[in-house]
């Protein structure tokens, strides 16, 4: 079951709004990792299903209890089977442009080309948490969030990675542009 992010009265006008004012109480608003920033020891929870098959949509927001490194294991083992290649999301729920790609996961062009894939999204606190498993594949240094991650499904070699940022403004993204970037991918 989908973990909602914000209330859905926000609604897409309010998401613009938090993501043009931030939110108080939150890490900076510069969404790349702090220099000082040391790996997190990963949860011991059990792993959900990062899965969807392309008549269920995938369960996105960030959950801390989640198990990533498992997560991401039983992901490239459903993407052997199936060939479909695994999205790696780090993110985090308090961080304005996590919230707005999420929302944009939803919309029609960017929720079919997201069916394609295996998603896995991979909490990162406030870049106190599974920053071990974030620096086998991205990093978030100069990524910032949210950073995307393409898993090859066969080898589970990194396909592409947004380690320029492509996605640190995701607030400024059309649901167009998403759907671009994962249709390259898919």
């Amino acid at each position: 079951m989908r973990r909602p992010l914000f209330p859905a009265a926000i609604g897409l006008a309010g998401i613009a709004l938090l993501a043009l004012t931030g939110c108080e109480g939150t890490p900076a608003t510069s969404h790349s990792a702090p220099a000082s920033a040391a790996p997190a020891a990963e949860s011991a929870a059990p792993a959900a299903s990062p899965t969807s098959s392309a008549s269920e949509k995938p369960a996105l927001g960030y959950d801390p209890a989640a198990n990533a490194a498992a997560d991401i294991t039983a992901a490239l083992k459903a993407g052997k089977k199936d060939g479909r290649p695994v999205l790696v999301d780090f993110g985090a729920d308090w961080c304005p442009d996590c919230r707005v790609l999420d929302a944009r996961f939803e919309e029609p062009g960017p929720a079919t080309m997201l069916a394609k894939y295996h998603v896995v999204t991979v909490d990162v606190g406030e870049f106190d948490r599974n920053l071990d498993i974030a620096e086998r594949y991205v990093n978030l240094q100069t990524s910032g969030i949210p950073a995307l991650v393409v898993l090859d499904p066969a080898s589970g070699r990194i396909k592409v990675a947004t380690n320029r940022g492509e996605f640190a403004n995701a607030r400024t993204m059309s649901p167009g542009q998403v759907e671009e970037f994962l249709k390259r991918w898919a």
